[in-house]
């Protein structure tokens, strides 16, 4: 059996094309496994009624669509060769506001990158004429005052999204090489006669890459003054990214040595510096207290928490909208909504744009796209150092619940081990949360109510949390698996042996003793099974509040109800009856009423008992008592 994509391959139709296929009866022998049709390795192609019809003369004549700049972040080309969701009225908010220095904090992978380079090209002196780039654009029309400014300065263009190394030494280098690229593209200072032949030595030992440590560090201010004498107008400095080397120095052991390299960095080029038009920054987090920004007076932050452009990183609901109805799957936006949607930079509602357009591209298959951009470093950092409390959080925010939390935009990394709270912070900075609710505090904080904003974070945590177990050894893959295997299959006895292996290998992770503590576990081991069912916790249904609830994706798949009951130094045969306790529970109180509201009247219900390290559990099966 193959799959859409390979058939699509062979026949030479799209992905959607081949699904629309299956799902109307056109290709014999397919089935459906889950989301995904399955087709005979020796299918025929259905012949195309749209020749005859004329249809089909019809559709080739239309213009060809553009293809989704997946990974492209060279304005020039995304602009002309891609499908371009405009945001050059980013540049008239600039100038309407005209900070001299400016700080961009977003998430990973919400279009920074691409807005810097558009102000690079905007602002950029250049021997061809780059206003043909912008005279198709938003900005253009709003007038001279603002055409008048492109193409008028030197720029200084770095980013630093790709640092990522293991060793301080091996990060230099790196910031070393780019510093030589970016002052190669300057070519125009080694024969300036508006030089001094001491700068012109400088300038040929970054370009050889043989400057040293401290010479790195006053690269930005002497390049910015190279430029102003050589033109005449001092530079824009555009920095992409900043503070990646950054998370990279704190989980890789070099967080001093990275700290202190980009404090006389950035000093030189931003604090003071007379040869400075403009300066722009970009990154995940404002890292002030760290000292990187001291006494920069100058300096303008804008983060998730700013209503100031808060509808240039990432995609609003109207151009999501315009892009469903280009690519003809309008029919999608309600599914695109409860996946991607959700964010609130200051007060606006924002899709994720890397996960959008990979949805299209990919036939509009929900998935979470965003996780596998990289790995997820500051949810591994949140995960090692939360407290049982935060844990208990975590999985209140993975059934839909709100968490009120003080966030402070001022974040330091070593501030995880020593106020665990500041998690929340990071997770909201970074992407994994939303703020529906915040008040200003006198301090500068925020009191919030927080949550997670759409179905691809949900999944993410999942996985996370579960990879974290697995990391720390308080679970196996294996385990997962076949506690995931137990459940689907209505095999109690498999899934009590399973949960009690589980709990015997690991003693040191069993010190909690509350019910609460065995319901997270419970979630926490059930994670792997969010393709097939959205899994919910202590919701009400019927006379009460159930612990957990799996309700299926797909008609094909049975309900579930799961039941926990705890006490501490049980016997054998209380415990049995614990368990039988929990099982009748779920029918006294009528905790399928949900499910069956939901239309699924094939349940299983299990009744789970803990009593320290043992468990026992009950099962039943709603259609089989029917019978």
């Amino acid at each position: 059996m193959k799959d859409c994509k390979q058939i699509a391959a062979e026949w030479g139709l799209s992905e959607r094309t081949v699904s629309a296929l299956c799902k109307s009866g056109k290709i014999n022998g397919v089935r459906k496994a889950g989301r995904f049709w399955q087709i005979p390795d020796d299918a025929k192609k259905p012949s195309d009624g749209r020749i005859s019809s004329g249809k089909y003369v019809k559709k080739s004549e239309e213009k060809e669509k553009k293809p989704l700049p997946i990974g492209i972040s060279d304005y020039i080309r995304a602009q002309a060769d891609y499908y371009y969701v405009d945001k050059t009225m980013l540049i008239k908010e600039f100038f309407d506001k005209k900070p001299l220095v400016s700080l961009f904090t977003r998430p990973r992978r919400f279009g920074k990158t691409l807005n810097m380079d558009m102000l690079r090209v905007f602002f950029e002196i250049s021997d061809e004429d780059t206003s043909r780039y912008f005279k198709d654009k938003a900005i253009w029309k709003c007038g001279p005052g603002y055409r008048e400014q492109q193409g008028r300065y030197p720029v200084i263009f770095l980013t630093f999204k790709d640092v990522k190394f293991d060793s301080w030494k091996d990060t230099l280098d790196k910031i070393g090489a780019l510093l030589q690229a970016e002052f190669g593209r300057h070519q125009e200072l080694a024969d300036s006669g508006r030089l001094a032949e001491y700068e012109k030595t400088y300038f040929a030992k970054i370009i050889n890459g043989v400057a040293s440590e401290v010479e790195l560090t006053s690269s930005l201010e002497k390049l910015s003054q190279m430029l102003t004498k050589h033109y005449g107008k001092a530079p824009v400095i555009i920095i992409d990214e900043y503070d990646t080397p950054i998370q990279e120095g704190y989980s890789k052991d070099f967080y001093d040595e990275i700290i202190g390299f980009m404090r006389n960095f950035f000093s030189g080029a931003f604090k003071d510096n007379k040869n400075l038009t403009y300066g722009f920054l970009t990154g995940i987090f404002r890292i002030a207290q760290e000292s990187i920004f001291s006494g920069l007076n100058n300096l303008t932050v804008n983060s998730v928490m700013d209503d100031e452009y808060d509808r240039f990183f990432g995609f609003t609901g109207d151009e999501v909208r315009s892009m469903l109805e280009y690519y003809d799957c309008l029919d999608k936006q309600s599914e695109m909504k409860k996946w991607y949607d959700g964010y609130l930079f200051g007060s606006t509602e924002i899709y994720n744009p890397w996960s959008v357009i990979n949805y299209i591209s990919k036939g509009c298959v929900p998935q979470a796209y965003w996780v596998n951009t990289g790995k997820n470093e500051i949810l591994e950092d949140v995960l090692r150092s939360a407290t049982d409390d935060i844990m208990q959080k975590l999985h209140s925010l993975l059934q839909g619940e709100k968490v009120i939390a003080r966030i402070d935009q001022n974040v330091v990394y070593r501030s995880l081990s020593e106020a665990p709270d500041n998690i929340y912070s990071m997770l909201l900075v970074a992407g994994y949360l939303k703020t529906p609710k915040k008040e200003l505090q006198a301090d500068g904080t925020y009191l919030c109510e927080v949550s997670i904003p759409n179905r691809e974070i949900a999944a993410v945590y999942k996985s996370e949390i579960l990879s974290h177990l697995l990391q720390v050894g308080a679970v196996t893959r294996t385990t997962a698996d076949r506690i995931a295997e137990s459940l689907f299959s209505n095999d109690y006895k498999k899934l009590q042996k399973a949960i009690a292996e589980y709990m015997d290998k690991s003693i040191s992770f069993f010190d909690a003793g509350t019910e609460g503590f065995y319901h997270g576990l419970v979630l926490g081991l059930i994670a792997l099974m969010d393709n097939q069912y959205e899994i919910k916790s202590n919701r009400e249904s019927g006379d009460g509040r159930y612990d957990i609830s799996l309700l299926p994706r797909e008609n094909q798949y049975p309900g579930i109800i799961i039941e926990l009951k705890w006490k501490s130094n049980l016997s054998e045969e209380k415990l049995e009856g614990l368990a039988d306790e929990a099982l009748a529970q779920i029918n006294k109180k009528r905790y399928d009423v949900e499910l069956k509201e939901s239309g699924i009247h094939d349940i299983m219900k299990f009744g789970i008992a803990f009593s320290g390290k043992r468990v026992c559990v009950r099962y039943s099966n709603q259609t089989a008592l029917m019978r």
